[in-house]
C-alpha cells in the first residue's frame, strides 16, 4: 500500500491517548485550584463583611452610651448607669427610629455559651424616669453574632493615683459612672482573633474635664 494511506500504529494511538489524558488531568487540576481559590476568596469576603457589620454596630451603640440610670441598687440607692461584666454589658443609649420607637433604651449585650460555640445577643428595653419598662410581649434577644470560640468585655478609666489611664478591668466597679473605654474581644471557632475593638465613650470623656489620655 502507498505510504500516504498507511494508518496509525498502536503506539501512536496510545501516545495520543496518554497526551489527551494528561491534558484533561491538567485542565481539571487547574479548574479545581481556581474553584478552591474563588471559594476561599468568597469565604474571606463574607467573613470580613460580617466582622465590619458586627464591629460597626457595637461601636455605634457603645459610643452612644448616655449617663442615664436604668435602675437603682436596692441596698445603696446608687443609680445603675453602666454595668459591665466579662460576659455582659448594660447601658442606656438612644435607639434610632429604624431599630424601634426611638428614645432611651437599655442595651443588654450578653455572651452565651451553647455547647462548643459562643454567641452574642442583644436585648432592648425602654427606659423611663430611671426605670426599665418591661415589655409585655417578652421579645427574645436578637442574635448579633454566633459561631465564636470566645468573647469578652473589658473596661478602662482614669486612675486618680496615676493621673492617667488605669489598667483594663474585667468588671466595672462604678455603676453610677461611665468608663472611658470599652474593649470587645472576639475569637472565631477556628481560633482566629477578630481585629481589636476599643470604643471611646464621648460623654464619659466630657465628664472627665475633656481629658482623654492616649491608649
Amino acid at each position: 500500500m502507498p505510504r500516504a494511506a498507511r494508518g496509525f500504529t498502536l503506539i501512536e494511538v496510545l501516545l495520543a491517548m496518554v497526551l489527551l489524558v494528561a491534558g484533561l488531568a491538567l485542565a481539571f487540576a487547574t479548574l479545581t485550584a481556581a474553584t478552591k481559590t474563588a471559594s476561599r476568596g468568597e469565604l474571606l469576603a463574607q467573613r470580613s463583611e460580617r466582622e465590619r457589620a458586627v464591629e460597626g454596630f457595637l461601636r455605634k451603640r457603645i459610643a452612644a452610651t448616655r449617663p442615664i440610670p436604668f435602675a437603682f441598687d436596692q441596698s445603696t440607692a446608687v443609680p445603675q448607669r453602666f454595668v459591665g461584666e466579662p460576659d455582659r454589658l448594660r447601658f442606656v443609649a438612644d435607639l434610632p427610629d429604624y431599630l424601634g420607637q426611638g428614645g432611651p433604651y437599655l442595651h443588654d449585650f450578653a455572651i452565651e455559651n451553647d455547647g462548643d460555640q459562643t454567641r452574642m445577643v442583644l436585648s432592648l428595653s425602654m427606659v423611663l424616669a430611671g426605670e426599665t419598662i418591661k415589655d409585655e410581649r417578652e421579645r427574645p434577644p436578637e442574635l448579633l453574632v454566633e459561631g465564636l470560640k470566645s468573647a469578652r468585655f473589658r473596661y478602662r478609666a482614669i486612675d486618680p493615683q496615676r493621673g492617667g489611664l488605669g489598667d483594663w478591668q474585667e468588671r466595672w466597679q462604678q455603676p453610677d459612672q461611665l468608663p472611658l473605654f470599652v474593649e470587645v474581644t472576639l475569637t472565631d471557632r477556628d481560633g482566629r482573633n477578630w481585629p481589636p475593638l476599643v470604643v471611646s465613650l464621648p460623654l464619659a470623656s466630657a465628664s472627665s474635664n475633656g481629658f482623654v489620655p492616649e491608649l
